[in-house]
């Protein structure tokens, strides 16, 4: 499979959506505005965040100044951010995006996702996306954290189908019926955690291909999943590891070794719905925006 860092997939509504990016969960302000640039500095064309991640305005810094000293335009990178929880609902969505906008320093997103599917709201938040999607703020909408029974549900109400579902995938999680009704419907899976939370990062058969490929246990992960047809976006603070994730196009796994990751699933989700008060459950994770000392 011939691959580079700039290689894309079409979605659903003809967008070419970058199959690699960086992530910046967990990062405060400072530390993403720093990444970004060096993602932009090193040939990313892609940056994903999220209201939630409570860094939106240090990913702007980052994307303005890494589109200064790159010699790049808006349109050269494709940026991604997510509806809040505690956002969703029509007119909530509409309202909440426009600060979201203002964070982030541009006028549209290349793509916006619900972020997780809230519990009677999110037929709603969807309709929202469809206004900011016809509006010309977004150019693809899509959604995160979606499983088959709410996909489904979606799709019944909408009038436009998610480009994209934004699932946690990597070695131990592979969500495979996801995947499948997501390739059933033409809509593209995208990782978060691909590196599995640095568990699958010391999984001896994944340390095995590192040693026969000369690659890092990290880098051979990400090239399965690129070879996979998965979207991928790992997360990095440092700009070693940012250039590193990004060197993956001078090798390809062998069918057999793309077999023997594809074994290692278990279905292992670090969370999921029952984990949050919204999903009726009370003693469930709050729902709040990270927040940052800066």
């Amino acid at each position: 499979m011939s691959l580079n860092v700039k290689s894309t997939v079409k979605l659903n509504n003809g967008v070419d959506m970058p199959r690699f990016g960086l992530g910046v969960w967990k990062s405060d302000n400072a530390t993403a505005t720093q990444s970004v640039r060096w993602a932009l500095a090193h040939g990313y064309k892609a940056i994903d965040t999220a209201k939630q991640y409570g860094n939106e305005a240090g990913v702007g810094e980052g994307l303005t100044k890494g589109l200064a000293e790159n010699g790049l335009k808006r349109e050269d990178v494709f940026l991604t951010t997510k509806i809040f929880n505690g956002d969703e609902g029509y007119q909530s969505t509409l309202d909440a995006f426009e600060g979201q906008l203002k964070r982030l320093q541009t006028d549209y997103v290349d793509l916006v996702l619900i972020h997780w599917p809230v519990t009677d709201k999110y037929n709603e938040t969807w309709r929202a996306l469809e206004k900011i999607y016809r509006e010309g703020k977004a150019r693809a909408i899509g959604v995160s954290n979606f499983d088959i029974n709410r996909l489904r549900d979606l799709m019944k109400h909408a009038s436009i189908k998610p480009v994209l579902n934004q699932m946690e995938f990597n070695p131990l999680e592979q969500e495979t019926d996801i995947r499948a009704f997501c390739s059933k419907h033409n809509i593209e899976l995208e990782a978060w955690s691909p590196l599995g939370h640095g568990e699958a990062l010391t999984n001896p058969q994944i340390e095995n291909l590192a040693k026969k490929y000369n690659k890092s246990t990290a880098q051979v992960i990400i090239r399965w999943e690129l070879q996979s047809g998965i979207i991928t976006i790992p997360k990095s603070t440092h700009e070693q590891y940012i250039i590193e994730n990004a060197d993956v196009y001078d090798f390809e796994l062998s069918d057999d070794d793309i077999a023997l990751i594809n074994g290692l699933n278990l279905d292992k989700r670090s969370i999921w719905y029952g984990d949050f008060q919204w999903n009726g459950n009370h003693d469930g994770n709050v729902d709040a925006v990270d927040q940052w000392d800066n």
